[in-house]
């Protein structure tokens, strides 16, 4: 199955955008009349034929349409941007594919970087969406300060974690994460956090967890956090 992307999709004709077109008809040679797979990336997905190849406005007549099932559980992870950009884009990729659902960026004591690029990271997103066949494009938020979003009353019925590095390792994440609930959980920078952050955390109801017996990079425990809770609501 190839799937493409199509953030508006109009009924019954659809207009590829130029880079997605080009992918269709130069990339992978597709001609009219050829049946593909079209999603907007919030759970919708339409089986669609070619009218007009055309590699800059593709045209698309939509066959069919239905709704992807829903995750169970949902798996908002909160992290600091590494000071390479390209680390953080590999981590996206990746628990893309895996499967999560929210993303946001925080900004801590520590961070070595307090901005960073969204859309290069939405970007990645997508194309792993496609690529992993998803059909729901997870939630990119732009940076935000560590104390404004442990305070959020929206959290309240989420299970919320924090993991740092400590020479007495709490709990594991899989041993106190329960299957089929929201998750939040907080990654540190490099430097990991302050421990002020880390008092600031369980005043506001995060659990310490641990994600093993390594001490991981920034991206590799974000990854690790993905892999964890997937693994839990397999």
């Amino acid at each position: 199955m190839q799937l493409f992307f199509q953030d508006q999709v109009t009924e019954p004709i659809s207009t590829l955008t130029e880079e997605e077109s080009k992918h269709l008809i130069r990339v992978l040679r597709k001609k009219q009349g050829d049946v593909i797979s079209l999603t907007d990336g919030k759970g919708m997905v339409y089986e669609s034929v070619i009218l007009e190849a055309n590699p800059k406005k593709a045209s698309l007549k939509i066959l069919s349409k239905k709704v992807a099932q829903e995750d169970l559980f949902y798996i908002h992870l909160a992290i600091a941007p590494t000071k390479s950009p390209d680390r953080m884009e590999w981590m996206v990729e990746k628990i893309t594919e895996i499967g999560f659902h929210e993303l946001t960026l925080i900004e801590t004591i520590n961070s070595e970087r307090s901005y960073l690029k969204t859309d290069r990271l939405q970007k990645k997103i997508i194309s792993a969406c496609k690529q992993s066949i998803k059909f729901r494009t997870p939630i990119l938020n732009s940076i935000t300060k560590f104390d404004d979003l442990i305070k959020r009353d929206e959290f309240n019925d989420f299970q919320r974690f924090i993991a740092y590095v400590d020479e007495n390792p709490p709990h594991h994440l899989m041993d106190l994460a329960q299957a089929g609930k929201k998750y939040l959980v907080l990654i540190g920078p490099e430097g990991d956090f302050d421990p002020k952050e880390i008092q600031q955390a369980f005043d506001s109801g995060f659990e310490a967890v641990s994600l093993g017996k390594s001490r991981l990079r920034t991206e590799t425990a974000g990854l690790s956090t993905v892999q964890i809770l997937q693994v839990l609501n397999r």
